[in-house]
Formats: structure tokens, C-alpha cells, sequence
């Protein structure tokens, strides 16, 4: 039985965002292990409190990812 657990920074997505990761995720497994697996395919959505996560040395907020996608959408 597959589990996936994912961890994200608090407040960076939307309920419908978080939805489709975990449809995206169990059709990855379903596409790797066969059909017969989606029923038992647990995907395991954590939020982790803002601050609590850090990249490079630095502790990220919602705010840092917020911009990072801007940047991104603006590249």
C-alpha cells in the first residue's frame, strides 16, 4: 500500500491546489504500480508552520514562496 506524504509551508496553497496534488500523485502511483492500487494509495498532505522550514540557512514564510512565484511567473 503506497504512501505519499507531502510537506508544504502553511498558507502557500489553496484547498483546490492541495486537492489536485493529491488526484496528481495517486494517478503517478496508478501509472507505476497498476490500477488496482488506487484504492489503497494514501496521500499525506502536512502544512508546516510558517518560519518552521528553512532553505539555505534561511527560515521561509508563505510571503518567501509568495514571491518566489511571481519571480517565476515573471522570468
Amino acid at each position: 500500500m503506497p504512501i505519499v506524504s507531502v510537506k508544504l509551508i502553511e498558507d502557500v496553497f489553496t484547498p483546490q491546489q492541495k486537492r489536485e496534488m493529491i488526484e496528481k500523485l495517486t494517478e503517478a502511483m496508478v501509472d507505476i504500480e497498476g490500477e488496482n492500487m488506487r484504492g489503497v494509495t494514501m496521500v499525506y498532505i502536512e502544512d508546516v508552520k510558517q518560519g518552521d522550514w528553512g532553505i539555505g540557512g534561511k527560515c521561509m514564510t508563505a510571503n518567501d514562496v509568495h514571491e518566489l512565484q511571481k519571480a517565476k511567473e515573471i522570468a
